[in-house]
């Protein structure tokens, strides 16, 4: 193998993990069914179109009424997982989650590409940087985003097989592997990469591996950090937090708003503790714009050298 071709395979989008998981779960589960709103090709439900379709229902540009089905077909005992972008997904179908899903407590999965950032170029409409904010205050509602293509995928399938409503974040850019097929995820409980005695960064999805890398130079440096995949953030793991608030200073890591996110939960827990220190870094409160990925990332301070100073000024401020 080449290395180009060893660099090619080391990421990979999370919507992939979506389109092959629910394929996976399909055939071994009759009441897995996709209800999708017309981009099944954006989120990788062509397969699952093409090998079952009769577990498929495309429902065209209509997101409250795809909203409206799967609550439908989950008092009958399907178990519909809703595919559409994650800004349509969280905004567009808020009301019906809501009233139709969260409210009567129903088995419904909304599985939402193009989360965070990761759409890029397509610009700020189509960047959801509100989404687990806004669908974590709901009642009854689990919110949840995979770091890489496996834990992605396994956590896919913990939420086919967990009751309730549940929104499943994924990217639309490739992301590095972080995992291998063999690691296993519960949802509710982080995952914990390194451990520290100096500082505790907790991170989720795609900015895991930022964090990982970050880790690691401070290592390098003299600093032990604690890591954790905070993969959902609904339920939060509040003794895996409090762990960190042990540590004493903690740094989030989001590719979200950094008001109402994995930062503003893990500052609730902080908060009714009544000890430790909290930065976050994340989304700095503003809408996207038109830009590569990598670039709406620096924009806002999402990157490596930002943790990693963050940290460095934490520890010699005495923060």
């Amino acid at each position: 193998m080449s290395q180009t071709e060893k660099a090619v395979i080391k990421k990979k989008a999370t919507r992939e993990a979506f389109g092959d998981e629910i394929v996976k779960l399909g055939k071994e589960n009759q009441h897995i069914y996709v209800i999708d709103i017309d981009i099944g090709k954006s989120c990788k439900t062509g397969e699952f179109i093409k090998q079952l379709p009769n577990q498929h229902v495309n429902v065209g540009i209509a997101e409250q009424n795809g909203a409206g089905l799967a609550a439908g077909l989950a008092t009958t005992g399907k178990i519909p997982f809703v595919s559409t972008y994650a800004v349509f997904g969280s905004l567009r179908m808020a009301e019906q989650i809501r009233q139709e899903i969260c409210y009567p407590n129903l088995n419904v999965k909304i599985a939402c590409s193009h989360g965070g950032l990761t759409p890029g170029n397509d610009g700020g409409s189509h960047q959801a940087i509100e989404d687990m904010g806004v669908l974590r205050t709901f009642p009854n509602m689990t919110v949840i985003m995979g770091s890489d293509y496996y834990s992605t995928r396994k956590l896919i399938k913990e939420a086919a097989n967990t009751y309730g409503p549940m929104y499943l974040r994924f990217t639309r850019d490739a992301v590095p592997i972080i995992y291998d097929e063999h690691e296993e995820f519960v949802i509710g409980k982080a995952k914990k990469l390194r451990s520290g005695k100096d500082i505790a960064i907790i991170a989720n999805g795609d900015t895991v591996y930022l964090a990982l890398e970050a880790v690691k130079k401070l290592e390098e440096q003299g600093i032990e950090a604690s890591l954790l995949d905070m993969h959902t953030i609904k339920p939060l793991d509040r003794e895996a937090v409090l762990e960190c608030i042990d540590i004493g200073r903690m740094i989030t890591v989001e590719d979200h708003n950094i008001l109402n996110g994995l930062g503003s939960a893990v500052c609730e827990v902080a908060a009714e503790e009544g000890r430790g220190k909290v930065k976050r870094i994340g989304v700095q409160d503003r809408f996207g714009e038109s830009a590569p990925y990598e670039k709406l990332l620096e924009i806002n301070g999402i990157t490596i050298e930002n943790i990693i100073n963050t940290a460095k000024d934490m520890l010699n401020n005495h923060i």
